[in-house]
């Protein structure tokens, strides 16, 4: 039966290198319910909120990790986040007609930035050029070029789960056995199919894969949608944009109307509450005026 949720961890006993394994699955279905994004994008999302969530595991940190691609083409922007509690979200912004399924087709030139936003301490960013045919070429050419380590990536999604597969080098001592290691984990890894890594629960991936290898296996972590907004999120950015500028949209909407991109919940404010914003008072998240 197949794993949905979960990341797992592994390990190649006597080798430097290591692996995860997860699926995305009720985490998914709720992440692109917010949304109504054409099958290219869509699945594109699918592959970056599973490449986050690797990442998120893959990079010691405590706070949010964010993959955010940007080019070009008819896909302008996307967005995913995971937390390292594996709480993950995203959206996309996009032509309404996307053709073609290659990166280069969707996204067009461009680039990859990843950000570590930690709970305490300074954010991290590493850009790389939107290099190769899939997301998960990007992706890999980040650790190549920000750890220096050999690592490879597989990432497929479709309308139901979206499912990945990582294999990275462990630092040590580069010899002749440990090239020969990598080499011949990389190539068994190579054989995996989509339908397989969409269809096959972890351990039998493994097997599939490296049944004549030590492999070991960790316990299964848990993944979700989570969406962080809030009223008091809003209303800290509603306090920065300035009383005049916020006065000006008033009068010319008659309330202001804040969207968060990643569960499409609406925050409504009307003259009553920005008042009570500016003057220092609380606004009652209950209210009639917000949803």
């Amino acid at each position: 039966m197949q794993e949905k949720d979960v990341l797992r961890r592994f390990l190649f006993d006597g080798l430097a290198v290591r692996g995860e394994w997860l699926n995305l699955t009720a985490s998914w279905q709720a992440a692109k319910q917010h949304h109504q994004y054409p099958k290219a994008v869509m699945h594109l999302l699918g592959e970056a909120l599973a490449a986050a969530t690797l990442l998120s595991a893959t990079i010691k940190f405590e706070g949010n990790l964010i993959i955010q691609a940007q080019g070009d083409g008819p896909l302008k922007s996307l967005v995913a986040q995971s937390t390292n509690k594996r709480e993950i979200r995203g959206w996309a912004r996009c032509d309404k007609a996307v053709t073609g399924q290659s990166l280069a087709e969707v996204l067009g030139t461009g680039r990859l930035v990843l950000t570590i936003e930690p709970t305490t301490g300074e954010p991290y960013q590493g850009i790389v050029p939107l290099a190769g045919t899939q997301l998960s070429d990007a992706v890999e050419a980040y650790f190549t070029q920000s750890e220096q380590l050999n690592t490879r990536l597989w990432v497929f999604a479709n309308s139901n789960q979206a499912t990945a597969l990582f294999i990275q080098e462990l630092p040590a001592e580069e010899n002749e056995k440990s090239r020969g290691d990598w080499q011949r984990i990389e190539a068994l890894a190579s054989t995996i199919t989509e339908q397989e890594l969409l269809s096959l629960p972890c351990k039998e991936v493994l097997h599939r894969l490296f049944n004549e290898e030590q492999v070991r296996l960790f316990a299964a972590e848990p993944i979700s949608f989570k969406c962080r907004c809030s009223t008091e999120k809003v209303e800290t950015t509603l306090l920065s944009l300035g009383r005049a500028a916020i006065d000006e949209i008033l009068a010319e909407q008659g309330e202001i109307i804040a969207d968060c991109e990643f569960c499409s919940r609406k925050y409504h404010f009307d003259k009553v509450d920005i008042v009570r914003l500016f003057s220092g008072a609380v606004i009652n998240p209950d209210s009639n005026t917000q949803h």
